[in-house]
């Protein structure tokens, strides 16, 4: 992920500067895509792995999340 995020900031820099090719646009738009879903992707993992505990020590996580987690532990 990070060839691809320094490749994205390498297009921004250049765009900024000088401006960017049509074939340098759809690169730069690939790029965002592959990084946010990537990035998506990550972030429902850990949430996946994840339980909330309130202040008080009780555990509070959404009754959708614990579905979810048990779903995907079963398979």
């Amino acid at each position: 992920m990070l060839n691809i995020l320094n490749r994205i900031n390498e297009l921004s820099r250049k765009q900024k500067d000088i401006g960017l090719t049509d074939a340098e646009k759809t690169e730069q738009a690939e790029l965002r895509k592959e990084y946010l879903r990537i990035f998506r992707g990550s972030v429902g993992s850990l949430l996946l792995h994840s339980t909330i505990i309130d202040p008080d020590g009780n555990d509070v996580t959404p009754e959708k999340l614990k579905q979810e987690q048990a779903r995907r532990a079963a398979h």
